[in-house]
């Protein structure tokens, strides 16, 4: 029923593409990420909780309908319908059904529970689409719950040093997870432009964050210990030397291995990816029920060849032009497996 091209993943009978990375006719996107959702298409098709994100970044005269999750579409005898992928906020598996037969594009997803998006569901299918980008035994991340309470306390930790902390995170997801989570009672929580801007798209939705101002908006003689929430690309930036003294973590599912933290120049990593990290991976695939696994990007060869070897499944590597978490590139001849 799917196939992939240069344009992306294509369903011929519906005559869909799925997060294509060219322009086509009609596009269904499994969540906002800028690698999976691309200006140009002529109707979009995704979760309502991803309009709003999709109208700010793609324009808001683009055509986009939503979807509650469940609900069916028929396109020319296709079935279609949007499933919860766990990644972040409106992010979504694709379920297809023609003749019997059941195909899932995941998308990005993960299993862990974030408090802001919806939590994945397992979806029984023929064939499913996969990502891997943490597809390596040497990844697997710490509860969340754990997650939270380190970086509170290297906040309060830093303030009593008198320095500021920043921390980084992607301004559409992680951000919010991140935010969602520090302790208002430590100090005050500032943000860069980027994310703030997306905080106030994401208002509607009731996400239950802690209060946040613009970085922008104060001096640094107002700074007092508080926390900066910042995208990967302040790293280094004129605008980020402005909070100085500060210290800087940074939040990746790389941040499992020591050398990644080094390479970034920060002082302190936490092991918090909207990705699925290796037993992860295993049990959706398995969940599932796919005897064909198609794995679209990240350790996609190595995870291909376990998924053959391990489970006797058709797993085949797919090329696309997804990124998955792109804030440290990664080797896997590179990683040292004994890295804790």
């Amino acid at each position: 029923m799917l196939k992939f091209d240069r344009f992306g993943i294509f369903c011929e009978p519906a005559g869909i593409y799925i997060d294509p990375w060219k322009p086509v006719e009609r596009a269904v996107i499994t969540h906002a990420h800028a690698d999976h959702a691309r200006w140009g298409s002529k109707h979009y098709l995704a979760h309502y909780q991803s309009v709003p994100v999709l109208k700010y970044r793609l324009g808001a005269d683009i055509e986009v309908q939503g979807l509650n999750y469940g609900e069916e579409l028929w396109i020319n005898g296709v079935k279609l319908s949007l499933h919860p992928a766990g990644h972040i906020i409106g992010s979504s598996q694709v379920r297809l059904e023609y003749k019997g037969e059941v195909w899932v594009v995941s998308g990005d997803y993960k299993l862990q529970q974030d408090g802001i998006s919806t939590p994945y569901e397992s979806l029984r299918c023929h064939h499913f689409v996969t990502e891997s980008t943490f597809g390596l035994p040497i990844y697997n991340f710490p509860s969340p719950e754990q997650v939270a309470a380190d970086i509170n306390t290297w906040w309060a930790s830093t303030k009593q040093t008198g320095k500021n902390s920043i921390i980084i995170g992607y301004s559409l997801g992680k951000a919010q997870r991140i935010i969602k989570q520090l302790d208002p009672l430590i100090g005050n929580i500032f943000t860069h432009g980027a994310v703030e801007n997306l905080n106030e798209v994401l208002a509607g939705f009731d996400l239950g964050l802690p209060a946040t101002q613009r970085a922008a908006a104060i001096s640094k003689k107002e700074l007092n210990g508080d926390i900066i929430v910042a995208p990967p690309s302040a790293i280094g930036t004129p605008w980020l030397k402005r909070f100085e003294p500060f210290s800087l973590g940074i939040c990746s599912g790389w941040m499992q291995l020591r050398g990644a933290r080094r390479r970034r120049g920060a002082d302190r990593g936490f092991v918090l990816s909207d990705h699925a990290d290796w037993n992860q991976l295993n049990k959706a695939v398995k969940d599932t029920g796919a005897e064909n696994v198609y794995v679209t990007h990240g350790y996609k060869s190595i995870y291909a060849k376990w998924l053959r070897e391990e489970y006797k499944l058709n797993a085949i590597e797919v090329d696309t032009l997804y990124e998955g978490e792109n804030i440290e590139e990664v080797k896997a001849e590179e990683i040292n497996l004994t890295e804790e």
